[in-house]
């Protein structure tokens, strides 16, 4: 009887699908750092204010970087 599937070794990915997911993760990452800046100059817009876009621009900062050292420490251990 063959065991599930949950319990197959993995098979290493091609490199196509390897740079599909990398490519994926870097766009993921440049919305999230992008975002909360344009979401913080409409505010200001509709409010009349002129701080929340540089908190959202330092927000998305601090966002992307904790994604890119979460991202690290994933494929490191």
């Amino acid at each position: 009887m063959s065991q599930p599937s949950a319990r197959r070794r993995r098979q290493p990915d091609s490199p196509v699908g390897e740079a599909f997911a990398w490519a994926s993760r870097i766009i993921a990452i440049g919305i999230a750092m992008f975002l909360p800046a344009v979401a913080g100059n409409w505010l200001d817009a509709r409010l009349g204010t002129r701080f929340l876009g540089p908190v959202g621009l330092v927000v998305g900062f601090v966002i992307g970087l904790a994604w890119l050292v979460q991202l690290g420490r994933r494929k490191n251990g």
